[in-house]
């Protein structure tokens, strides 16, 4: 009763990353509360999907393994959580924001009246005060995210209804095995107790997947480049530059809409969060849109002609400069010593 639930999206037997992230954070949260961290996992032929699970810190992993549950349809993975939660009455369900979540995490929260905060990108717990209803509520989950265009960065609380639930972003956080032999329990539900056999009423008769065109989620060292960058032509040279570093070519939101590069390599609010080693930004002003995808990077390297750009303040090294000067002689000087 009153623990930290995760759902855990399945595809092709593995747990996806954005879970495996949400039980890291589960795990952090659970033990501000001092409450438990449950897990569920909805597929077909699940045996062993505890060992991909329980190392992260859980103590209770809720398996329903049946055909017709892989691939994900809506209504059977709607009346699992519904159902589940009605019984657990978990304080605080999260999920990834997901094409997945994004559509089941909906469904749940309007079928129990919780209420949802969508596309997260960090969770915390601490108090809020009504000074209006005079009242003090403690211990509630703070949803955190970027609103109004990303000019701002929005804390949302729900005082009164349960569960406190959210989505998540893909690569916002860390994701960290707590222990290889944690000892979680796993409870094997009988599927016909939580679904209709109605709800299977839309099946999967085929099933295509396109895979990703890069690496740019899991790349260890990223060459992003803006607006600065001045045409397409010139975006040519981060990925020279890129070539050379084995790294892989990002880009904001203002390059991807001036044509220089296509949309699936834009990073920030409406692209992908990045988390890699190194990251390079030429001619990227840093608007908050942006940072909010690549703030989280290891080590930055700012290469701008405006010492004042906003970018430079989370930079660790700031190279004022035109790109078209500078990211030449980069290229120049990794092939002449990478050989």
């Amino acid at each position: 009763m009153n623990n930290i639930f995760v759902y855990c999206e399945i595809e092709e037997g593995t747990v996806a990353e954005v879970s495996q992230e949400l039980l890291t954070k589960g795990r952090t949260l659970a033990n501000r509360l001092g409450c438990r961290l449950e897990a569920v996992v909805a597929g077909q032929q699940l045996d062993g999907i505890e060992k991909q699970v329980l190392p992260y810190g859980v103590d209770v992993l809720h398996v329903f393994d049946a055909p017709g549950l892989y691939p994900y349809t809506s209504l059977p993975h709607t009346s699992i959580l519904v159902n589940l939660f009605r019984e657990e009455q978990p304080q605080i369900a999260l999920m990834g924001a997901t094409v997945i979540g994004r559509d089941l995490g909906p469904r749940v929260s309007s079928a129990l009246g919780s209420g949802l905060t969508a596309d997260c990108t960090a969770l915390e717990i601490g108090n809020h005060e009504d000074r209006k209803a005079g009242k003090t509520y403690e211990d509630l989950l703070y949803q955190i995210r970027p609103a109004f265009g990303g000019n701002i960065v929005a804390t949302i609380v729900n005082p009164e209804h349960r569960p406190q639930m959210a989505t998540v972003r893909e690569g916002v956080m860390k994701k960290e095995i707590l222990d290889e032999a944690y000892p979680g329990t796993v409870v094997r539900h009988d599927v016909e107790k939580y679904v209709k056999d109605t709800d299977y009423v839309v099946k999967v008769i085929e099933r295509h997947v396109e895979k990703a065109k890069n690496n740019l989620k899991s790349a260890p060292i990223v060459v992003a480049g803006g607006y600065g960058m001045g045409s397409k032509e010139n975006f040519e040279m981060l990925f020279d530059l890129a070539r050379e570093l084995h790294a892989e070519v990002g880009a904001s939101r203002a390059a991807v809409d001036a044509g220089f590069v296509d949309h699936d390599r834009q990073i920030g609010q409406t692209g992908v969060t990045i988390r890699p080693k190194l990251y390079i930004a030429c001619g990227i002003s840093g608007q908050i849109q942006h940072i909010a995808g690549m703030q989280e990077s290891g080590i930055i390297i700012s290469v701008n002609n405006d010492p004042d750009a906003p970018i430079n303040s989370i930079a660790d090294y700031v190279i004022t400069g035109n790109v078209e000067d500078v990211v030449p002689k980069m290229i120049k000087y990794y092939k002449k010593n990478s050989k």
